[in-house]
């Protein structure tokens, strides 16, 4: 089955053609136009300058998945498209395109949820993983843990109760001084950092270390707001102390230090409730999956504890962690199985609630 997918949940335009089937599982081609250099002059995404990007950008792109796919948009058999969660006037783009798109082809009109495409990014590298399993979603605007017991129904059992890790790592690296997006970047520091932990320039009492996000409760919750603070307090009173001005460089051993006890408390905090979820649902096999999932200290971290666990673990090649069209494909696959279909009424949710209570209404 031939999908043409769509993309715009926030500052990345994405179109893929995908080849899906029960013994297939291919990406044709893979589009997508970033607006990092955009947004970086402030610091993180601007709504309106993201929709108005993705206006401008949706038809090239489309058109060049369609091209470097090889296939005519006559073959297309079905259009899926991301509506929700997301920026609401980002996803409006999307979901108008593909509407119109849709029904010009005569093909069924998917809804997807962003969430449930990170996971499914999973299904293109190995043709064993299937339902039921748990998936773990870590990005810019989620933090939460899933119980997928089909492919296309997935109960939240655990979720951050205010910030995203990935928003609490921009956020940390801003503060700092580094360039926006600051999670790459503060996965490079935290590896120099565990260097000057170990070779010794960074002496063991003076080694920082900041609270971790896990709820201290028998649920499968964090909070990465306090951990967020109490990192940014930091940074204010290291400046303070070494008389640096609040826009200054701070000293690349204590940015390293910083970023290098920030990370082990994300990577642990996540971890710990991680472990308590595989424990408590006995399942044996994990996604990990959005876009801090592209974390090479995460990706460790969850690698050891599956190992410990013997859990089998899931993870999308870094190229797949982020925002993209073929994982949109890959969720409206399975969407289409299940009988979900929208009409030119479709909507966009900026949340997943309203989202979930609308699809209800469209299967078939």
């Amino acid at each position: 089955m031939l999908i043409l997918a769509i993309e715009s949940s926030c500052d990345e335009t994405a179109a893929a053609v995908v080849s899906m089937g029960e013994n297939e599982r291919k990406i044709l081609s893979n589009v997508v136009a970033s607006q990092v250099e955009t947004h970086a002059l402030y610091g993180g995404v601007v709504p309106e300058i993201a929709s108005r990007a993705h206006i401008e950008a949706v038809s090239h792109v489309v058109r060049r998945a369609v091209s470097e796919a090889g296939v005519e948009l006559s073959q297309i058999e079905a259009v899926g498209v991301t509506y929700s969660p997301g920026l609401i006037g980002c996803l409006l783009v999307g979901v108008n395109f593909a509407k119109s798109l849709a029904f010009s082809l005569g093909v069924p009109l998917i809804p997807v949820d962003h969430i449930k495409s990170h996971t499914a990014a999973a299904y293109f590298f190995d043709m064993s993983l299937s339902a039921p399993f748990l998936s773990l979603v870590v990005s810019g605007g989620h933090t939460s843990l899933y119980n997928v017991t089909e492919p296309s129904v997935y109960t939240e059992i655990g979720s951050t109760r205010d910030d995203a890790a990935g928003e609490a790592f921009d956020k940390v690296g801003r503060v700092m001084g580094l360039t926006y997006p600051g999670g790459a970047a503060m996965d490079r520091l935290c590896t120099e950092g565990l260097s000057n932990r170990e070779s010794g320039p960074r002496a063991r009492e003076d080694q920082i270390v900041f609270p971790s996000p896990a709820i201290n409760d028998d649920t499968f919750d964090y909070s990465f707001s306090g951990l967020k603070t109490c990192a940014v307090n930091h940074i204010h009173n290291w400046r303070q102390k070494h008389s640096v001005a609040d826009k200054g460089e701070i000293d690349r051993g204590e940015m390293a230090e910083i970023a290098c006890a920030f990370t082990q408390a994300v990577v642990s905090g996540i971890c710990k409730k991680l472990e308590l979820a595989l424990e408590s649902t006995g399942e044996k096999r994990l996604v990990l999956a959005g876009g801090v999932a592209a974390n090479s200290h995460l990706r460790r971290g969850v690698r050891e504890l599956c190992e410990k666990k013997g859990v089998t673990l899931y993870v999308p090649p870094v190229s797949l962690c982020g925002d993209n069209g073929a994982m949109v494909g890959a969720q409206c696959y399975f969407e289409y199985l299940s009988g979900v279909r929208a009409s030119t009424d479709l909507n966009a949710y900026a949340s997943g609630e309203g989202a979930a209570a609308a699809a209800a209404l469209k299967k078939i």
